[in-house]
């Protein structure tokens, strides 16, 4: 996975995104509200998906502000460059999207009463998406083959660093009262009960047609529709959707029309091997 990176605390960054400065201040200097709610996940495993639930849930189900306000502004990633100017301007409770790793987060969210939802998916899936982001996100220059992409994946080459890491250290925070967990698998299967359980997580009452409204306006289709979701607000030398598309399938279980057999055994050789010491099953896991 090749792109213009610097590493900041064993973790690859880009260049073009973040900088020393916005790491640092994202978590020595960043101050966290008691009220605010972050979406976390490693990239690719639903994190815009789960910025217009929240979002959606925030405002009842009423879709008006999903619909004006470009999806990175409405909940933007606070570790980034040039993010504080967006931040400043959210009205509480903030809805704030990280990719960070557990051991850079903001150290004042531990002191806090704020909110983690952390969303994980199927890494096989995962190599898959961000094999296609790369090719439409100008900060990369595109993989010749997934082998070789598969290979800079499971050594921790991508941006944010290790997929494995990442999930074994916000896991330390399973038992957390602040955190909640949930995964893109059971997104997929079960929409409304997901929005229901991170409701109550969050101590968001609404009623069945709010729920439902939710449910509506955060399908794929829905999110694919709305130009202020799809990325399509983008200019194309930033992300060029002539490419591909932002929003490409949205399900679950890609990665069997893409890896080979001994590319699927090779992974789950590394993934025993990493995530032996992690006492969890997830979907995935049964699914296989």
């Amino acid at each position: 996975m090749s792109f213009d990176h610097f590493e900041y605390k064993g973790v690859r960054f880009a260049k073009a995104v973040h900088s020393e400065d916005s790491l640092s201040y994202a978590e020595n200097t960043f101050e966290v509200l008691d009220d605010d709610i972050f979406n976390v996940t490693y990239p690719k495993s639903g994190t815009n998906w789960m910025i217009e639930i929240l979002n959606l849930i925030k405002h009842k189900g009423d879709s008006t502000v999903s619909k004006t306000v470009p999806i990175h502004i409405r909940s933007p990633w606070y570790e980034t460059a040039g993010s504080e100017e967006y931040i400043s301007k959210m009205d509480s409770p903030r809805i704030i999207s990280s990719h960070l790793p557990q051991h850079i987060f903001a150290k004042s969210f531990f002191k806090s009463k704020a909110k983690i939802i952390y969303t994980m998916r199927n890494p096989k899936d995962v190599v898959v998406s961000m094999f296609y982001f790369t090719k439409i996100l100008n900060i990369f220059k595109p993989a010749e083959n997934l082998q070789n992409f598969l290979e800079d994946f499971v050594q921790g080459k991508a941006l944010y660093g290790s997929w494995f890491d990442h999930i074994k250290g916000w896991m330390q925070m399973k038992n957390d009262s602040r955190f909640f967990f949930i995964t893109y698998e059971e997104l997929t299967q079960d929409l409304r009960g997901s929005i229901v359980r991170i409701c109550k997580f969050l101590g968001y009452e609404l009623d069945d047609a709010q729920i439902d409204l939710v449910v509506e306006q955060s399908t794929f289709k829905s999110m694919k529709e709305n130009k202020m979701s799809n990325w399509s607000q983008v200019p194309s030398d930033v992300l060029d959707q002539s490419k591909g598309s932002f929003l490409r399938k949205g399900k679950s279980g890609d990665w069997k029309n893409h890896f080979t057999v001994a590319q699927s055994e090779h992974f789950d050789d590394i993934y025993q091997e990493k995530m032996k010491d992690l006492k969890m099953t997830f979907p995935w896991e049964q699914a296989s």
